[in-house]
């Protein structure tokens, strides 16, 4: 028999069996080890394992109380959450209020989180066996700076203790360290591939979706969106007019094959057809649900996104679909305010592209702004981005000047043609062409990235592309305070890119622009302590 319980709530006890502790190395968890064998053993014996260093007080303290009840004891370095095949998170949701609110600025709060960031980040790269160059960005604030010198060390000591004093050699990976505020414009601008657009658009909790087969009359069910769901994993990165084509034929395939529908194909038939043919039902359960999620997508974007998007894509780019540049962006912004469609969720992403675009606005105007679009109680959401390095009110606009690639030759549809920064720093790291100046180590440069174009797949034959991934070359980037969907999608379109290097993207946590602006807003917030605690504290 097993069960799973939480070492912090009371259990019964249970003096027959051994029991496995899977804790974080905190004073909470360890005294709540020291609980279940004080006085009456609740339990035959322990096995212990931290998922992070645990230091000597603590050890100390456990050793003291309880040493006569354990079996083992390990530090497994596992304090992260592998959330996709490339893609990882902290799961401190609270650390963007403790880095970027005005409210704990003088405190302790900024240094410790980091400090706590710093030490999940090493478990990562210990599970990885990396001991990768630390690169940080230079800008719009310090955390980067901060967080970047703190791993460094963190890692020296790491592989010190680990390998007996002997230190270990960089290896052939980098750890890019970047602040949120690096690139506002992803994370508020409406995304048209299928996992950026559902988790947008849709009510997606928990990576749980809830919908209603049969044409929306049958009962209602759920589906985790997963990397163990193989139709999922295929299509979640591609434009939603593709998937729009995919999952159709998809369905057409499994049904031609027992002949089992006649006809133009429905929901309501392929349900029919899944309780006739269980052979079929889980695959075909995948497609129904799917072609759901991309229905639900569709509805919302024709009823008011697609209005947004040629906006969106204007203000982010500076010019429009045919190349033109943008002369006043305010006459551009200006319909979507003026529509009663919108929500103000919406007209508050329009504004802000408005603002990004230009480096700030006035304080005259953003408070005409503001009044005039009714969105007092969430000017928030606008002002509050100031604490993230970006720019909200400047007494002279430009034009944004940001220096980016050129994908004028890529093939994009003409709603879709914003690319996330990440994917040119990306490109730029694995090509050597960062500005060091702009993106300063902290650390000794491994030597595989120490020339130009070192580890660029493009240029090599491919019969090295093995040899090289063999090699481990890998490119770790981690964003404070939130990544988005689109920049997750980064990882795999420049790893698949660039066969000699694996990029492997993570953060604090994962946003959508929605909950984003809510913690944007909740930044001047006033927050007891406990109520923004790391989880494990």
């Amino acid at each position: 028999m097993e069960v799973v319980e939480n070492v912090y709530k009371n259990r019964e006890p249970v003096p027959h069996m051994k029991a496995i502790y899977l804790i974080t190395p905190t004073t909470k968890s360890v005294d709540g080890l020291i609980n279940d064998f004080v006085g009456t053993s609740k339990y035959k014996a322990a096995y212990v394992y931290f998922t992070d260093f645990c230091d000597d007080k603590l050890f100390n303290k456990m050793k003291l109380s309880c040493s006569k009840a354990i079996r083992r004891c390990k530090e497994i370095n596992i304090n992260f959450l592998p959330y996709e095949s490339q893609v990882f998170t902290l799961d401190v949701p609270n650390a963007f209020y403790r880095c970027y609110s005005p409210n704990v600025e003088s405190t302790s709060e900024p240094a410790s989180t980091l400090e706590q960031i710093a030490e999940q980040i090493v478990t990562l790269c210990a599970t990885l066996d990396e001991n990768p160059g630390v690169r940080c960005k230079s800008n719009p604030l310090d955390n980067a700076s901060k967080l970047a010198h703190l791993v460094e060390q963190k890692l020296e000591n790491y592989y010190k203790i680990d390998q007996q004093s002997q230190a270990k050699s960089k290896t052939h990976s980098q750890l890019l360290i970047i602040d949120r505020g690096f690139d506002p414009v992803s994370t508020v601008l409406h995304e048209l591939t299928f996992q950026a657009m559902a988790y947008d658009l849709l009510p997606i909790e928990n990576d749980t979706y809830k919908y209603k087969p049969d044409g929306g009359n049958g009962k209602e069910r759920e589906a985790v969106l997963e990397d163990d769901d193989d139709l999922w994993v295929k299509i979640r990165h591609k434009h939603i007019a593709d998937v729009l084509a995919e999952i159709p034929k998809l369905m057409k395939e499994v049904s031609s094959k027992r002949k089992a529908t006649d006809g133009k194909l429905s929901l309501s038939n392929l349900t029919q057809l899944m309780n006739k043919m269980p052979y079929f039902r889980k695959q075909i359960s995948k497609q129904v649900v799917h072609l759901n999620i991309a229905e639900d997508c569709m509805n919302k974007f024709k009823n008011n996104i697609e209005k947004l998007c040629k906006v969106e894509q204007d203000l982010a780019l500076g010019m429009d679909a045919e190349g033109q540049k943008v002369k006043d962006s305010m006459r551009v912004l200006l319909p979507v305010l003026l529509n009663k469609s919108h929500d103000n969720y919406d007209k508050i992403r329009a504004i802000l592209l408005y603002i990004f675009s230009t480096n700030g606005t006035t304080q005259e105007n953003l408070d005409k702004l503001i009044q005039n679009v009714q969105i007092e109680n969430d000017s928030d959401m606008i002002k509050n981005w100031k604490y993230l390095g970006v720019p909200v009110v400047t007494t002279s606009t430009s034009q944004r000047k940001l220096s980016r690639r050129d994908r004028s030759s890529e093939e994009t549809f003409q709603l879709s043609r914003w690319t996330p920064v990440i994917k040119d720093v990306m490109e730029d790291t694995i090509e050597n062409k960062l500005d060091s100046k702009e993106w300063p180590y902290c650390s000794q440069c491994p030597a595989p990235w120490n020339g130009s174009g070192a580890v660029s797949a493009r240029h090599k034959p491919k019969t090295s592309y093995l040899d090289d991934r063999k090699s481990g070359s890998k490119l770790i980037v981690f964003v404070i305070g939130g990544i988005t969907y689109s920049e997750m999608r980064c990882a795999y379109e420049v790893s698949q890119a660039y066969k000699s290097c694996e990029v492997i993207i993570g953060s604090t946590h994962i946003v959508t622009p929605r909950r984003l602006l809510d913690d944007v807003k909740a930044l001047t917030v006033t927050k007891s302590k406990d109520t923004f605690y790391f989880k494990n504290e």
